[in-house]
């Protein structure tokens, strides 16, 4: 038998109102990769946050190459060569990638034999040769406030190699990414394996688990419900032993029934932060009952055209309408109050005020209105009421219910947050932009049977999505987005995957 070079003994971790980890052992060999499952709140991140010596636990022991241990900080789990890639990273944005990866272990020279200095340029060369040994290729001089998602993903991998670690955690390192860099990551996954690494794989994603993981624990609600061979177990059975109950991968859809347009878009255009065009000239409209889903690789103004909808950027030309209503220059309140709700990419930075509690968060757009607010002053009480109903509404799991500070909870809870909010407004249009990235399959179903209801309730609904699985499922019309420009729109039974896939890459008919 291949010994464990991880251990984990009867761990439990309690937090206010919560057990995060009840009783959870399992072992983990050296050189293979192995997947722990979950819902989102399942208590996976926690898991393996005792093993970085972000927590301690309350009970349970740890044993790293077959020692136990007391893993203090991180500091402390990197000198056992542990390294960890967290979900949200932990990057400095106005340093350059060189300096955020020798952060804290800096070597140092000296000037004239006696000014100390750190010695960035040998530092700028060690990292170019390892991004290249490992087929991470980046600039070591570039600032982290100018890379992509994708690309500071590869400093903080790099950040765990330069550390020289040999056990690497990821923590849904795929949440945030396009279908193409999750193949590149699996890629990168799979050359640190060979290379002799351990990878510990924190995710809810049953494809990539069947693609890259050898063995898979599955925890349910912070208690360990099972142990597998990837290679001899399904994704229904993973997904079954995940939820809890049998999930269904499809959603059975209504024929749609189309009523008046309600979201009008006519010749826009954006400008991103330099003035240049990122969405040229872009027209279509959105009826009642209608999905309307934009497809496109990340990148291609998609996202700028939800934002323009809902005012978070200016449009450069053209005009919006909800109705007879234009509302190209008015406020986000003013769009709100117009009747759109909007689910926005970035949860973070966009959707939720993370130091507020969750009851606060539920009803940032209502608070000002009765029976929340009454002569100016705010009912708490009724903040509460109406939230534990939307917690309980859409399963938001938080360890101290409705005062929550939403910093504390999981990716995925904070998105179900967004979700009930949005949907709660009971608006007759909806943005969805990227409404499942970061849930499990239990919440994704979830999602979709809500999306599907709310078109079914006479909604017009625009989804902008990378996922083209969730297009090709929900969708009524597709419009497909190439370089900032609809380059085909048509009904969704009229267009094969393969077509669609074809029109993300550019390719235009004759």
């Amino acid at each position: 038998m291949d010994e464990y070079i991880v251990e984990m003994r009867h761990v439990t971790k309690r937090f206010p109102g919560i057990v995060a980890n009840d009783d959870v052992s399992l072992g983990i060999k050296k050189g293979e990769i192995f997947a722990l499952l979950g819902e989102n709140g399942a208590g996976k991140s926690t898991l393996m946050s005792i093993l970085f010596g972000m927590y301690e636990p309350d009970e349970g022991e740890v044993y790293i190459r077959g020692k136990k241990v007391e893993v203090f900080s991180p500091n402390h789990a990197t000198a056992m060569n542990i390294g960890m890639v967290h979900q949200h990273f932990k990057l400095v944005s106005n340093y350059t990638i060189t300096e955020n990866i020798i952060l804290g272990m800096e070597t140092k020279r000296r000037i004239g034999g006696f000014l100390p200095a750190v010695d960035v340029a040998s530092a700028n060369k060690k990292v170019a040769e390892l991004s290249k040994r490992f087929g991470l290729e980046v600039n070591p001089t570039q600032k982290i406030e100018d890379l992509n998602v994708s690309m500071q993903q590869r400093v903080e991998i790099l950040k765990m190699l330069y550390r020289e670690a040999e056990i690497l955690i990821f923590d849904e390192p795929t949440a945030v990414l396009t279908p193409q860099e999750i193949e590149f990551l699996l890629d990168i996954i799979r050359e640190m394996r060979r290379r002799g690494k351990t990878i510990i794989l924190i995710t809810h994603k049953l494809e990539e688990i069947k693609k890259v993981a050898d063995r898979c624990a599955i925890l349910c609600r912070g208690r360990l419900v099972g142990m597998c061979d990837v290679a001899e177990t399904s994704t229904k059975q993973m997904a079954e032993m995940m939820v809890g109950r049998e999930v269904s991968f499809a959603q059975e859809k209504l024929p749609a029934s189309f009523g008046e347009t309600l979201l009008k878009v006519e010749h826009l255009s954006v400008n991103n932060a330099d003035g240049f065009p990122v969405v040229n000239d872009v027209s279509f409209s959105v009826r009642r009952g209608e999905i309307f889903a934009i497809a496109g690789v990340a990148g291609n103004g998609q996202v700028e055209v939800a934002d323009a909808i809902a005012g978070l950027v200016a449009a450069a030309g053209g005009r919006i309408f909800i109705g007879e209503q234009e509302i190209t220059d008015e406020t986000v309140r003013q769009r709100n109050e117009h009747g759109l709700a909007y689910i926005p990419e970035d949860r973070q930075t966009w959707g939720l005020i993370l130091n507020f509690t969750l009851s606060e968060n539920l009803l940032l757009k209502r608070y000002y209105q009765e029976p929340y607010c009454v002569k100016g002053v705010l009912h708490r009480e009724k903040f509460d009421e109406k939230s534990r109903e939307l917690i309980e509404a859409f399963d938001i799991r938080s360890g101290q219910g409705e005062q929550t500070t939403v910093r504390s909870m999981s990716g995925g809870n904070q998105q179900k947050a967004i979700v009930a909010r949005e949907l709660d407004q009971n608006a007759p249009c909806i943005v969805f932009v990227q409404p499942t990235r970061g849930l499990d399959i239990g919440a994704i179903e979830h999602i979709h049977s809500q999306i599907l209801a709310e078109r079914d309730k006479g909604k017009a609904i625009l989804l902008v999505s990378l996922e083209l699985d969730e297009i090709m499922n929900l969708a009524d019309t597709i419009g497909v987005i190439y370089n900032g420009q609809l380059l085909k729109t048509a009904p969704a039974e009229e267009l094969t995957a393969n077509e669609v896939g074809r029109f993300m890459m550019g390719v235009r008919e004759e």
